[in-house]
């Protein structure tokens, strides 16, 4: 368990936060810029020292201002990767990976040289220097020298945040594959949801320097009382799903989850057998009293208006239960009214396949 309570204050800003989350996993601390989620990690890494709190992973107290223990950042053992890689300019790959293995104590236990190297596919790398590698590469090779230190705690500080659309996607499945096969837990800070998505088991909402509301992405994204995701334009209800085989000849793949199935573009390395996350954006769900015959749309599913809640002064976003999974539905007010929606009405849900080309690999 990471189990963290601090509080500091700044000029004009003070960080007043808890945080309770299970291990091994990934926690992600999601919320906009300034919002305190770097200033946590960096209590959590021994960087600063916060007024009043305390810190503990798996029982062992790192931090307890009132008890006045303060481990100093080496005696932690937690790996730390930046926006930035920090690789030493003048070695090479090899050498800068070795690094980090010769920080790691003697005894301690984890992935060794050879493994670090092919779960983040840098053997080609080896000889470069980092000058001579792209953005991505250079944040897998960032990312092989904190693993090989054999952290207890790996801290990743918005990691992705300087890469482009194209290294960003390169990047992203090895950080799901390092979530899957290495039992080292993550707290990872992000203000992207398709970071949050693919990675997140449990997800910490910020604003203004404390903790919203934190639990299960599935939990949380279907909330629509939590305005930093239901007040988004990419808001909307994540459904983990497992991956059927597809239809013959139409080119679509099945994903079932509680209470039916989606048909979506096939998801790129996945076979039939998948677990998949796949985040339904409530602007994609489309309402109708009746089932709707002859229309381009093929996910249409009956649903019950669980809550309405205003999104906006001419929105309104609907809670549906699609058998035992929530789905978000964002439609006009003019449409809600000339349908006389209401708590407890059943209704179809239309969402269109395209639309759910984002699924992401969950294991």
């Amino acid at each position: 368990m990471l189990d963290l309570a601090f509080r500091h204050a700044f000029p004009g800003f003070t960080l007043d936060a808890a945080i309770q989350a299970p291990t091994p996993g990934v926690t992600v601390i999601f919320g906009p810029s300034g919002c305190g989620k770097s200033t946590i990690l960096a209590g959590v890494a021994g960087l600063l020292r916060p007024d009043a709190g305390h810190l503990s992973l798996d029982g062992q107290v790192m931090f307890d201002a009132g008890r006045r223990i303060m481990l100093p950042p080496e005696k932690r053992r937690f790996g730390m990767v930046f926006q930035e890689s920090r690789l030493f300019p003048h070695l090479s790959v090899e050498t800068n990976l070795r690094y980090g293995l010769r920080r790691a104590p003697r005894d301690s236990e984890g992935p060794g040289f050879e493994e670090v190297v092919s779960l983040l596919g840098i053997a080609h790398l080896l000889t470069r220097r980092p000058a001579s590698l792209s953005g991505g590469e250079k944040q897998r090779v960032a990312l092989g020298r904190a693993l090989l230190s054999r952290p207890r705690l790996l801290l990743m500080d918005e990691p992705l945040a300087a890469l482009d659309a194209g290294r960003k996607a390169e990047v992203l499945p090895f950080l799901s594959r390092l979530r899957d096969r290495l039992n080292i837990p993550l707290l990872y800070v992000t203000h992207a949801l398709d970071e949050v998505d693919q990675l997140a088991d449990t997800l910490v909402l910020m604003e203004n320097g404390r903790v919203l509301a934190s639990g299960s992405l599935e939990a949380l994204s279907a909330r629509t009382d939590l305005p930093l995701l239901a007040g988004r334009n990419d808001a909307g209800a994540v459904l983990t799903c497992k991956l059927a085989p597809g239809l013959p000849g139409e080119g679509l793949s099945r994903l079932l989850f509680p209470g039916g199935e989606l048909l979506v573009p096939p998801p790129p390395d996945a076979t039939p057998g998948s677990r998949l996350r796949v985040r339904v954006r409530a602007r994609d769900v489309s309402i109708a009293l009746a089932r709707p015959a002859d229309i381009s749309v093929r996910n249409i599913l009956p649903a019950t208006i669980e809550a309405l809640e205003p999104a906006g002064p001419h929105a309104v976003m609907l809670r549906l239960r699609v058998g035992e999974s929530p789905l978000l539905s964002r439609v006009t007010r003019d449409a809600a009214e000339r349908l006389a929606l209401a708590p407890g009405t059943a209704v179809w849900a239309l969402v269109k396949s395209v639309a759910l080309g984002n699924a992401g690999a969950e294991s």
